[in-house]
């Protein structure tokens, strides 16, 4: 288990609801269109399935939706078990009940739509004894049992450091194993609830990685919260130390008046630069990019290029 580091606070008040970036041009958003986007959200109704892309507004969804390509999964209900000051989830002490035949709902609906990559992620369960590993392995089990050529993402939470719950996801064989930063090592404390940290993050990253050294990894890291471009740089080398393979940079955007604001809107010319730098520091694939956001229809098909390369050798 990997104990919280301490780092310098800055006072919340530094992030005050008065003192809001005014919004770009870059940050326009294409809205969905009809067709295969309305086919995929009556499938998922259907099966009661719950989308990352719906409920955190993604600026991409239309992208990734219309083609019927990808789709984000949000397992084990709407209520986290923490409290991060830049998400809007409903968070409580216990959450909803596990539904056991959750894996089978998602399997299903993915199946069903024909898709080809398929992201699964959660809410923290500090409340559960392994913290929700068990389930999400069952749901990468029966994903592959009902379609194995979907390749399938897990964006996971830190399971507390705790690497035999990481070895679970591991054994279940997911074709990528997420697990976000967040943000640089500075500011981790004012955006993260307490129980997450920057070297637990590395650990849960580096340890996946030593537990299957073929198995890809990714991790993704929000600007425009006060970071400065050292920061940023210092982040992207720890991820390299941990192994990661594949890094997405985005723009932080405000999803309700209760969180963190907005402290700058990074020039599409500025992250054009860190992904650059990224490059030069060997990530496999960077996705940088006001609208790009951890689950990224780009860094997705580079995988399956991946992928593709392993099989036929």
């Amino acid at each position: 288990m990997i104990k919280n580091e301490s780092s310098p606070e800055i006072p919340i008040e530094h992030y005050s609801a008065t003192d809001r970036a005014p919004k770009p041009e870059w940050m326009r958003i294409r809205l969905p269109v009809k067709g295969e986007f309305s086919k995929m959200k009556s499938v998922l109704r259907g099966h009661g399935i719950v989308t990352v892309c719906e409920e955190a507004h993604c600026p991409n969804i239309g992208e990734c939706w219309q083609d019927e390509g990808t789709a984000t999964f949000m397992i084990m209900g709407d209520t986290c078990t923490r409290g991060c000051k830049f998400c809007a989830v409903k968070t409580a002490k216990i959450g909803k009940p596990i539904d056991e035949e959750e894996p089978k709902k998602v399997a299903s609906a993915i199946a069903e739509i024909g898709l080809d990559y398929a992201v699964i992620t959660s809410v923290d369960r500090d409340d559960l004894p392994d913290q929700s590993a068990g389930h999400f392995a069952s749901v990468i089990a029966e994903v592959k049992r009902q379609r194995p050529e979907t390749l399938v993402e897990v964006l996971v939470p830190d399971f507390r450091g705790d690497l035999k719950l990481v070895k679970l996801i591991i054994d279940a064989g997911p074709d990528v194993f997420a697990h976000n930063l967040e943000t640089v090592r500075r500011l981790q404390s004012i955006v993260r609830d307490p129980r997450a940290g920057y070297e637990q993050s590395l650990c849960v990253l580096a340890g996946a990685k030593k537990l299957n050294p073929s198995q890809i990894t990714k991790s993704s890291l929000m600007l425009g919260l006060g970071e400065t471009e050292d920061e940023v740089v210092q982040a992207m080398k720890d991820l390299r130390a941990a192994g990661v393979d594949i890094l997405t940079l985005g723009q932080y955007l405000q999803p309700t008046g209760k969180v963190l604001t907005v402290k700058e809107y990074v020039s599409p010319e500025k992250f054009a630069r860190y992904k650059a730098i990224g490059e030069s520091l060997g990530f496999r694939f960077v996705a940088a990019g006001p609208l790009v956001r951890s689950s990224y229809r780009a860094g997705e098909l580079f995988v399956k290029n991946i992928l593709r390369k392993i099989e036929l050798r």
